[in-house]
């Protein structure tokens, strides 16, 4: 069966001028993709209900399917079944269904269906609901001259769910469709997409022509994707992934399924796996790290209690550093980040520790300590390690860079690993001691 011809149509007033950047035509194209899909004509328009209603019988008189996306929220600036009714000539009627998926959502949180939310249960008549996994707009599929429109929120993780567990699915059925290319997905923490590539030149510079390598650049975690194109190269795409595995050694973090996971969540599954807990103390993170963690449902059971010690009186007060350490060495230093840490470990009980202190800036630094400078210490009663680095950014991108190297670290332990990161050889530093 011939594969059908796909449009997208993007909506909304905050697309147009720049308030919010375009991420979701590029995810429709990616999971398109996987089954040998393309987008075949792209259009962008404000919240113009008479525009909006023009464009929708252009496109749909040109394309076998076409994606509209956006305009299915419970504002007046929301016009997407409002345009196709129009479109189509006929009237808006509240969808049973669409009521139901309503009623659920407002329910399992708490709240009344109120006159707002109505409005998102009033869909052109003859619309087929689909399923909304993640949020309170139901989307909708209705036929406009011989195309088939659907129509999907704008927010772009109930759009992924949608697409992968109700549209995809319908259309790779409607059309006979199997996925051509299989995709393995891994992760890797330490190693930009340029340096990476480098390395794949120099110690793989026979990569079969057939399995595409992609990047997918993220913080804090390298998305690399490698693709067979052809049923052939399907057969070898193991032995591939395991050479490329073997080179990047500790930077690759795992091999993912749809959702691209958290660090926490790796460092989190193994620490659940090996039976530890873990603690932090923090300075210069504010918290950070211990944040991470607890953002993941079911930390509590490696996780009990963090401690942020910003000044050097709490040092003393929380987690016992000695004074004489903080006046000596000063709070940014290796012996102040060892004593941090015992504290914890003592005080919480725990397994395992990471501690932090640094100078965020940007101000607080010296000639000796300039801004960015950083020790962390991470480990066991039994063996805690330490580093310095030195890490130039903004104070932002500084604290969760350094939260991000905290929990590699940790990573790096729980897995056995002895190699020296790529960012401990490029961000080393060795602070001026005092005369």
């Amino acid at each position: 069966m011939k594969k059908p011809s796909i449009q997208v149509l993007l909506t909304g007033n905050e697309l147009m001028a720049g308030d919010i950047v375009d991420s979701n035509s590029a995810m429709i194209a990616q999971q398109l993709n996987e089954y040998g899909l393309s987008i075949a004509r792209k259009v962008t328009l404000g919240d113009d209900l008479a525009v909006l209603v023009n464009e929708l019988k252009h496109m749909a008189s040109q394309t076998d399917i076409l994606i509209v996306n956006g305009g299915l929220g419970p504002t007046v600036d929301d016009l997407t079944a409002l345009a196709l009714s129009k479109a189509m000539a006929t009237e808006l009627a509240e969808h049973p269904e669409a009521l139901s998926q309503l009623s659920t959502w407002c329910q399992q949180r708490g709240s009344e269906l109120n006159q707002a939310n109505l409005k998102q249960a009033l869909l052109p008549k003859g619309s087929t609901v689909i399923k909304n996994h993640s949020g309170s707009a139901p989307g909708f599929l209705c036929q406009l001259l011989g195309c088939q429109v659907y129509c999907t929120p704008g927010v772009p993780h109930e759009l992924e769910t949608m697409l992968a567990k109700e549209i995809l699915p319908q259309i790779s059925q409607q059309y006979s469709l199997q996925a051509d290319k299989q995709t393995i997905k891994m992760q890797v923490f330490g190693l930009g997409e340029a340096k990476l590539q480098q390395m794949i030149d120099d110690n793989l510079s026979h990569w079969p022509q057939d399995i595409e390598l992609g990047f997918r650049a993220g913080t804090p975690l390298l998305e690399v994707k490698l693709t067979s194109k052809t049923k052939i190269a399907q057969s070898s795409l193991d032995h591939w992934q395991q050479r490329l595995i073997s080179l990047l050694s500790a930077h690759y973090v795992a091999t993912i399924n749809d959702k691209p996971l958290e660090l926490a969540e790796h460092v989190l599954s193994l620490l659940q796996q090996q039976n530890l807990t873990i603690t932090t103390a923090e300075s210069c993170t504010g918290g950070l790290i211990a944040s991470k963690l607890t953002e993941i449902s079911g930390s509590s059971q490696s996780f009990e209690a963090g401690f942020v010690t910003y000044s050097n009186n709490m040092k003393t007060a929380m987690i016992s550093v000695p004074e004489e350490l903080l006046i000596e060495h000063g709070a940014v230093s290796e012996p102040v980040a060892l004593a941090m840490a015992e504290g914890a470990l003592t005080k919480a009980k725990a397994d395992m520790v990471i501690a932090v202190t640094g100078i965020a800036g940007p101000s607080g630094g010296s000639a000796e300590k300039p801004n960015g400078t950083v020790w962390l210490a991470w480990g066991t009663a039994n063996n805690v390690q330490t580093q310095c680095l030195l890490l130039p950014f903004k104070r932002k991108y500084f604290q969760h860079y350094v939260a991000n190297i905290a929990l590699d670290l940790i990573r790096r332990q729980l897995i056995q690993s002895k190699e020296t990161p790529n960012y401990v050889k490029e961000r080393a530093f060795k602070p001026i001691k005092r005369n």
